[in-house]
């Protein structure tokens, strides 16, 4: 058991628990299936707690894991590059306003007498006065939370997977992350196929059995409708945000 080598930090509802699917089908990846949360909540229970979890490897394997509230933690970037400077960093990134209303659905699926998503949004909605402490709103402003972890890691040890191109391009962009963890390109076209009900992409088989494997009832729910004036207000508030992140990474998700 070792403690992991690459670890998916985030974020929440963009995809990341179909990256960890699609990856731990690698037979030089080892995947821990539920997210620890060490570097958030468990810090407290020390570093050979966290190894205890971690699957057996072989020599040839990386262990993975993933907890995607740790690319909003203050602390995890520093625990992180304590635990090893060497660790390869995962993220997840999708538009933030779709990835808001995602958070949403998700929490109202679990709480459905909380206030509406225009309720919580805004601060004051006439003069479009977003509420920034709300998570829902927080997590998508990526470049605030990147300035933290690029403290401590260089860009060139952080992976930006497009959660929108890994529902278009799955094979596309797991051959990216393949060549980031620096392991030969196994995951190709051949394990994917759409399924049109959910609306993305399965695995053809799981690391477990021959059979196709799509994410859980709580993955592709449909979502709640917001007014499209909301939206629109939304957009105008992440645009700085998207715009220094996609100059921060050196890329541009098309959000926009």
């Amino acid at each position: 058991k070792r403690l992991p080598r690459a670890i998916v930090v985030g974020v929440k509802k963009g995809g990341t628990r179909a990256v960890l699917e699609f990856i731990r089908v690698h037979p030089d990846v080892r995947a821990l299936g539920t997210e620890p949360h060490f570097f958030d909540r468990n810090y407290h229970r020390g570093l050979e707690w966290y190894r205890s979890l971690m699957p057996r490897t072989l020599d040839s394997q990386i262990t993975v894991e993933k907890t995607p509230s740790y690319f909003v933690t203050k602390e995890a970037p520093r625990r992180i590059f304590n635990m090893s400077r060497d660790t390869k960093l995962i993220v997840v990134v999708r538009n933030p306003v779709t990835r808001a209303i995602s958070d949403y659905t998700q929490t109202l699926s679990k709480k459905p007498d909380i206030p509406t998503f225009e309720g919580l949004t805004f601060r004051n909605r006439s003069l479009g006065l977003v509420d920034t402490s709300w998570n829902a709103i927080r997590i998508g402003m990526y470049a605030v939370h990147l300035e933290t972890w690029l403290q401590y890691f260089p860009l060139s040890q952080i992976h930006f997977v497009s959660g929108e191109k890994l529902i278009t391009d799955p094979a596309g962009e797991m051959g990216k992350v393949q060549d980031f963890l620096g392991i030969k390109r196994v995951i190709t076209d051949k394990h994917f196929y759409f399924n049109k009900t959910k609306g993305f992409p399965c695995l053809k088989k799981s690391e477990s059995s021959g059979l196709p494997r799509c994410l859980g009832k709580s993955k592709g729910r449909t979502h709640v409708q917001i007014d499209p004036e909301v939206i629109e207000q939304l957009r105008d508030f992440y645009r700085p945000y998207n715009i220094k992140f996609y100059e921060t990474v050196g890329q541009d998700f098309r959000w926009e």
